[in-house]
């Protein structure tokens, strides 16, 4: 006993040594967290010593700092609960995704308020409430009971123990990556965070953003990428005025990205009554499909839509990265509706959710589209139990795009309904779909809802393709899953092996031939453009010419820094493209006419919606939505200013996303 009291005195009074124990136990507290096991964490300890040495050092180097202050025991207590609240988020997000939590996750803050409801129920939102609040408590009372150091802080010594600290850590970090204990390429966060632990992983998707600069980066090198003609004379690509051939069709093209969507049987833990995906499956057999690798697992849907769209992996910018979060708010992208552009087609995105999510009402605009059609711009709109648009609108607006421009159309439309959280109970009663046999009961559950959303998109595919087979135009529909469900699915426990893959299929209304191949998510749409021969834009040429090729991903990387983030040489040193007038929605708002009965105002027109409110100024007034061609006005206005009120999309968080003329 007198030992262990001895012990607790030296530690009491060796404040580097308490800082060392206290980040073990911190570090062992995020890794169970992390691994959503106690045991799991122990095991990583025991078989990972190297690594856990870097991560309680990366932990310690912060703590260190609490050296610098009189209250070093409060210092150091709130830089632990830094950690730990990192360590508790990261522990709540995998409760719901299969994503761990990490720096650009603090760039989505806006859009996870948004859908909080979506995944926690009122209950679990008071609790996150009161644990915020004793939080606060906690950290007033810390303050007030911990004691101030005495006499005055040797600052020569503090900050010479926290360089020594921060080069111990430093230096076990760089060891560490240099004897490949420590990964330095993430091309999978779930997996990288299991490998490496979670400080260190969190601590690279800081540190890693954009795309990194290519060696010998120059004019030449970018020119010498391409060896087929596809730059002018000068070495440099135009757009427009390429070598391009003008191609002999120009189908409509329809893409359909489909939230969550995969083919549940391939978990073979669980059983089902009937089978999910009848019509899918059988598309799968009768048309040109294969599997689709993603760059996402369990969330991510914006970076499978950045790769179809652009060419460019996701995976070169830095881990976690969302794209449409940094670089595209604020700078255009070569693109297939650029693209497409030059051979005389319209671009329309389609999306069953809000227009903001994801900065895609300003993301769509740097990259090329013409329109933009989502949530606050649909009627009817049917939701989900979990709070999610149904999937069965989108065919009316596909539909609506369709016969919106002259031309031929290229459509990208991103479903919603199969969006987790999936309920770990009882929610559907009578579903179409059983679960037979599941691991436990809340497996159960959760894959029963699951394959239930599955099956009712399943329905709304062969709507949509019935509805196109009549339609009195060429189109291909293209679809595919973005990537798998939130559902902790494993590797050893699926029929793929595979936490990256989905299945596309490419449907047509005049008969495509059936042919398969398997692909990544930033190859399929030149590989579309192939089959249908058409070739227009650099980097759709890019993909045809050199697919498979000695240099494809590294020659590919440097293409993307070139147009992203370099100087533009295969450009001429000059970004070409310039952002679209993105109009919202296909369908016009407008107001036919102003109308006073008794006291109140009321706006006539066509196209209202739930989101449509009455604006004066800029400002929205109370408004009562009564009908997609009427509007009350549920508040007094200065009768003079009565003929300037116009009609806004106003999403959830109250952005305004248009405004009537």
């Amino acid at each position: 006993m007198s030992t262990i009291k001895e012990t607790a005195k030296k530690i009491k009074h060796n404040h580097i040594l308490a800082l060392f124990i206290l980040s073990v136990v911190i570090d062992y507290i995020i890794e169970a967290l992390g691994r959503l096991s106690p045991l799991l964490a122990v095991q990583f300890f025991v078989e990972h010593p190297l690594i856990t040495f870097c991560n309680v050092m990366l932990i310690m180097a912060v703590l260190s700092l609490s050296l610098l202050f009189r209250r070093r025991v409060f210092a150091a207590s709130m830089l632990s609960l830094l950690w730990l609240a990192i360590g508790i988020i990261n522990g709540i997000i995998l409760t719901n995704r299969m994503t761990p939590f990490n720096v650009k996750d603090l760039s989505t803050l806006s859009e996870a308020r948004s859908i909080l409801t979506n995944y926690f129920s009122v209950k679990s939102l008071i609790i996150i409430a009161v644990g915020a609040a004793l939080f606060v408590l906690l950290v007033i009372v810390l303050f007030r009971k911990t004691p101030k150091s005495k006499g005055k802080i040797d600052y020569r010594k503090s900050v010479a123990s926290i360089l020594i600290i921060i080069l111990v850590a430093f230096g076990s970090i760089t060891g560490g990556m240099r004897l490949g204990v420590l990964d330095t390429f993430f091309p999978s966060l779930p997996y990288a965070y299991r490998d490496n632990g979670v400080p260190y992983s969190f601590m690279i998707t800081w540190v890693k953003t954009g795309i990194d600069k290519p060696r010998g980066y120059s004019a030449e090198k970018m020119k010498q990428i391409f060896t087929e003609g596809e730059l002018g004379e000068d070495g440099v690509y135009t757009p427009g005025k390429d070598d391009a051939d003008k191609p002999a069709s120009t189908p409509n093209i329809v893409f359909l990205q489909l939230e969550s969507f995969v083919d549940p049987t391939i978990a073979t833990d669980v059983e089902y009554s009937k089978d999910p995906i009848p019509y899918y499956r059988n598309l799968l057999k009768e048309c040109s499909s294969g599997y689709l690798t993603v760059p996402a697992v369990g969330a991510g849907t914006a970076n499978v839509e950045f790769e179809a769209i652009t060419g460019i992996s996701a995976r070169f910018f830095g881990p976690g990265e969302y794209p449409y979060k940094s670089i595209l708010t604020k700078e255009t992208c070569e693109s297939i509706p650029y693209d497409l552009r030059q051979v005389g087609y319209t671009s329309h995105a389609i999306h069953n959710h809000r227009g903001a999510f994801y900065n895609r009402n300003t993301v769509f605009s740097n990259l090329g589209f013409d329109t933009f059609t989502c949530l606050e711009y649909m009627n009817n709109v049917v939701k989900t139990p979990k709070n999610w648009a149904k999937d069965t609108i989108l065919t009316e607006n596909i539909i609506d795009a369709l016969n919106s421009s002259e031309g031929p159309d290229y459509i990208y439309t991103i479903s919603v309904q199969g969006h987790g959280k999936y309920p770990e109970e009882e929610v559907i009663e009578d579903p179409v779909i059983e679960v037979t046999e599941a691991p436990d009961e809340e497996t159960k559950w959760s894959y029963e809802y699951y394959a239930n959303q599955v099956y009712e998109m399943d329905l709304f595919v062969r709507e949509l393709t019935t509805a196109l087979e009549d339609y009195d135009e060429d189109i291909v529909l293209v679809m595919y899953g973005d990537h798998l469900p939130a559902l902790d699915m494993k590797e050893e426990n699926l029929t793929t092996r595979d936490l990256y893959k989905t299945q596309y299929v490419i449907w047509s209304n005049f008969g495509m031939k059936k042919k398969d191949k398997d692909v990544c998510a930033y190859e399929i749409t030149p590989y579309v453009l192939k089959r249908l021969g058409i070739n227009a834009g650099l980097m759709t040429r890019y993909h045809q010419d050199y697919e498979g090729s000695k240099h494809y991903l590294d020659d590919l990387e440097a293409l993307s820094y070139d147009i992203l983030y370099g100087k533009n040489y295969i450009y001429g040193g000059k970004d070409p493209y310039e952002p679209t007038e993105l109009k919202m929605g296909v369908r016009d708002i407008k107001i036919e006419n102003i109308v006073k009965i008794g006291d109140k105002y009321y706006i006539k027109g066509q196209n209202f919606t739930e989101y449509s409110k009455i604006s004066l100024d800029g400002e929205v007034l109370k408004t009562v939505y009564l009908g997609p061609t009427i509007l009350a006005l549920n508040e007094e206005v200065d009768p003079a200013r009565v003929s300037d009120m116009k009609v806004s999309q106003v999403e959830k968080n109250k952005e305004i996303l248009s405004t009537t003329e």
